[in-house]
């Protein structure tokens, strides 16, 4: 009888160890813990579970105003005045010079090439030439990093790493762009992004029908979802339907929520803000 390699044994361990940060990750809302944010991810060696925000620069208390610009770009707003653009396409319309802005390139709507040069930070989604974009910084009292994810072309050809979830982490906050998401999240990805407070979420996709939206909304277990890219009434209308079993609806008249660790809803719930 052969006696098991080493490394045969470590891998089950691993594959449970994945498995055992999921659990964890979804077991509270990430509001719950304070001096720090609740949105655990995974390092990319060893599997070794982190807190991906743990500077005391980070406070937990502080309003974020998130304003919808329309598509799929929002003005984030820190306690600390960090103004953040999502989808940046070289105008936003609410402020001359963010101090940061992500990009995404599956459309021209989602980027622009030509970035004003006077924003500090300029957070492109893909990685010029191939390979994977990587992000983690912090700019006062928010820390944006991203988790990479695939989009297919208009030539139905699949771009490894095309894409990138952001990710905001704020006054004790979790806040996820989705971005111009086009497959469903893996439990790597899962683990990667941790635990969300606050999903933006692309509601009109060619590559993902709505209710395959909506499942990957209910896997990471916001407590609030804003949904974005939805281009009209009628389709918005018809996604909310399909997700009211799952999701309370709130449809407000100002383009702009304010939140904190402590207004969030108690049940998962869509909030339209107007515009698209």
């Amino acid at each position: 009888m052969t006696a098991p390699r080493f490394g045969d044994i470590l891998k089950p361990l691993a594959c449970f160890s994945l498995f055992l940060v999921f659990i964890i990750s979804h077991m509270a809302p990430a509001a719950a813990v304070k001096g720090g944010s609740r949105c655990i991810a995974l390092a990319d060696a060893g599997y070794k579970v982190i807190r991906a925000s743990f500077t005391p620069a980070q406070s937990t208390v502080g309003d974020v105003k998130i304003t919808y610009l329309g598509h799929s770009s929002f003005l984030i707003q820190t306690p600390k005045g960090i103004d953040i653009v999502t989808d940046y396409t070289g105008y936003s319309g609410a402020v001359e010079v963010p101090d940061v802005v992500t990009m995404n390139h599956a459309h021209g709507s989602h980027y622009t090439d030509n970035p004003d040069p006077r924003i500090p930070h300029i957070m492109r989604g893909w990685k010029t030439g191939g390979g994977q974009a990587e992000h983690n910084i912090e700019v006062e009292d928010v820390r944006i990093r991203n988790v990479p994810t695939d989009i297919t072309n208009w030539a139905g050809e699949r771009e490894i790493f095309g894409n990138s979830i952001f990710i905001f982490e704020v006054a004790g906050l979790c806040i996820g762009h989705l971005g111009h998401l086009h497959h469903d999240l893996t439990l790597e990805h899962m683990g990667l992004i941790g635990n969300l407070d606050v999903v933006l979420v692309p509601v009109r996709m060619r590559h993902m029908q709505h209710q395959d939206i909506i499942d990957v909304v209910k896997k990471l277990r916001p407590r609030l979802a804003i949904p974005m890219h939805y281009f009209d009434s009628w389709t918005l209308g018809s996604f909310l339907e399909l997700a009211k079993p799952d999701f309370e609806v709130a449809i407000d008249e100002s383009t702009s929520i304010t939140v904190n660790v402590a207004n969030l809803p108690k049940k998962m719930t869509f909030h339209v803000l107007p515009g698209s």
